[in-house]
């Protein structure tokens, strides 16, 4: 028997550890009776050529793993499979089929079986079932039809020793996580009861033996893998535990892979906060779950975070200057209104984090907010993801505003492309970043600027056509276009310089760059890992640039502010007119900053 085990997976980059753990429970099985196959595509690829590449494979199973951004793919593939291989098994899996599986049953004419919980035992017997012949009713975990009646086997116990699952990463196949993601999980369940959340449906939280995690990862250290994301739902849910695991490695740091986490912030403590001081920049990175900084509307999602003990911490973490932080935010939760919601992320934004995603309630099958809509006049998409729409506080309109917010705020913020111009102009300007954004998306609404794609030279202009409304006064609205300037030559060596820029002309400006970088002593202060080396060489990796104003001392003042805990107005008067010679740097580890920028004579 040859069995598939596969996923959709939303980005080229992204693995699947369900069916490596699957493949792993059941290796004992290979032989002459039953081998499998592991495959993996993602949602950009199309449904014929996944289709062909299954098909030439002649398996006798096909198992696939399901997620609200893959089911719609996968119901198709399957749908045109049974038509012309009826005789292949066709198996799902996953939290997109756990929670409805008998009216899924029936509606996926194409399912032979369903499996329910977690799969590592379920495959197994089900595997043993065709090669051994074990009695069907004795499957639990599975759902499937049986002269036309639908029949749900006992649901499948949780596994009670993590450890019994053999690792997915031993022998491990460097090729195999080759520029892509490795997930991981050093427990599973959650203590928290979020009511979003599919996590919420599982009671208890289990962890894999301390000895365990470190040889696993171990191995991934070892294969030198880019980046190793913990799926972990909240990984300080142990304090010793996760100590003890972020200790590891970075006493294993190989120089190379970083590691993600989710973290709930309430719970570091001064202890652990003292023990991440300490971590190589760049090492760790931490995704925190805000949602909303409303107390009515967390109460009513069953959360429990202290947004004050948040706050005092995420600054902490921030005046370290070596760990990325990801905030994020949830639009359409009970009791929170379109003006609300404004607050929270100005509550957030004020955090200043290297991320803040704006995301949008998911009506999850299973999940206590989904069974509990009515309550609440919900609407939401029938079908996966399953957004919301619109509910009795927020409307579909407000809904639609705040999408369009969402994407300024990927493109001007997230990006870390705009980081000076974009700081200032809200400082300057606005007293609510929330308005900036508001009325920045309106203007590209209002523009089509959504409609088509801009490439990056016009997001700078649109910014500065934008503020062009805003700054009235021309002296001012040139030191704002300086900034604009600086923060494009802060991204990286450009080829050309676009032409809505003003530059200063400097006679022989290129030959003096060059004499700046022949000195020692500046090669030592300004690009010490090129000491020694020929100017030639480190051209390249620099620009040298006029600037009307003292833009470093703009951007330092900025963030003083930020460290004060908010960006207070920061006056015209206070910016003398003094021209500046800029030195970028551009070959270093691009974690907070994609380039360093030095005050220069030349």
């Amino acid at each position: 028997m040859k069995v598939l085990l596969t996923a959709l997976n939303s980005k080229f980059i992204h693995t699947n550890l369900a069916i490596r753990y699957i493949r792993e429970y059941s290796r004992y099985l290979e032989g002459d009776d039953y081998s499998v196959v592991l495959r993996e595509y993602t949602i950009n690829n199309s449904i014929d050529y996944i289709m062909k590449d299954i098909v030439k494979m002649n398996v006798d199973m096909i198992v696939f793993s399901t997620y609200i951004w893959n089911i719609d793919d996968i119901k198709k593939i399957c749908n045109n499979i049974k038509k012309v291989k009826p005789e292949i098994v066709i198996c799902l899996g996953g939290p997109e089929v756990s929670y409805d599986y008998l009216n899924l049953i029936e509606e996926y004419n194409f399912a032979d079986f369903i499996l329910f919980g977690e799969g590592e035992v379920i495959y197994r017997d089900l595997i043993l079932h065709f090669i051994e012949n074990k009695d069907i009713k004795s499957v639990r975990g599975i759902c499937y039809k049986k002269n036309g009646d639908v029949i749900a086997n006992d649901p499948m116990p949780l596994i009670e020793n993590l450890d019994d699952i053999p690792s997915p990463y031993r022998n491990i196949d460097v090729s195999e996580y080759e520029n892509k993601i490795v997930y991981f999980e050093s427990s599973r369940g959650c203590p928290f009861n979020c009511q979003f959340c599919l996590s919420s449906t599982l009671k208890g939280l289990r962890y894999f033996s301390i000895e365990r995690i470190k040889s696993d990862l171990k191995s991934l250290i070892d294969a030198r893998v880019s980046q190793i994301k913990f799926i972990d739902r909240t990984f300080n849910a142990n304090k010793k535990i996760a100590i003890d695991i972020m200790k590891f490695l970075m006493e294993n740091d190989n120089g190379k892979t970083s590691y993600h986490f989710e973290v709930t912030a309430h719970l570091l403590d001064d202890e652990m906060l003292m023990f991440l001081k300490d971590c190589k920049p760049g090492l760790f990175q931490f995704e925190i779950g805000v949602q909303s900084t409303n107390e009515q509307s967390l109460v009513a999602v069953g959360r429990t975070d202290d947004f004050d003990k948040l706050t005092k911490v995420v600054r902490r973490i921030s005046s370290y200057k070596n760990i990325h932080q990801h905030l994020d935010l949830i639009a359409g939760l009970p009791f929170e209104d379109y003006d609300r919601f404004g607050l929270s992320f100005d509550d957030v934004y004020g955090l200043y984090p290297e991320c803040l995603q704006l995301g949008f309630l998911k009506m999850i099958k299973g999940t206590g907010l989904r069974n509990r809509s009515d309550t609440f006049d919900y609407e939401y998409k029938d079908y996966p993801p399953y957004e919301i729409l619109s509910n009795k506080f927020i409307t579909y309109d407000e809904i639609l505003k705040l999408k369009d917010i969402e994407e300024i705020l990927e493109i001007y913020y997230n990006s870390g492309n705009f980081n000076v111009s974009i700081d200032y102009i809200i400082a300057r300007y606005y007293d609510r970043p929330f308005v900036f954004y508001e009325q920045f998306s309106g203007f590209f609404d209002e523009n089509g600027y959504f409609d088509i794609s801009l490439g990056k030279n016009k997001l700078y202009e649109v910014l500065l056509d934008f503020t062009k409304k805003i700054i009235s006064n021309r002296e001012e609205f040139i030191v704002f276009k300086e900034l604009v300037k600086f923060d494009y030559l802060s991204l990286g060596k450009q080829s050309t310089i676009p032409s809505f820029f003003d530059r200063i002309d400097v006679p022989d400006y290129k030959d003096k760059g060059h004499k700046f970088l022949q000195n020692e002593e500046n090669q030592r202060k300004y690009v010490p890992k090129y000491f020694g080396t020929p100017a030639k060489n480190i051209v390249k990796h620099v620009h040298f640039e006029e600037f009307k104003y003292d833009v470093i001392g703009i951007k330092e003042k900025l963030n003083k502010l930020k460290l004060n805990r908010k960006l207070e107005k920061v006056y015209f008067d206070e910016i003398c007119e003094i021209q500046t010679s800029v030195l970028f740097f551009y070959d270093i580890d691009k974690i907070f900053e994609k380039s360093e920028t030095y005050r220069v004579k030349i």
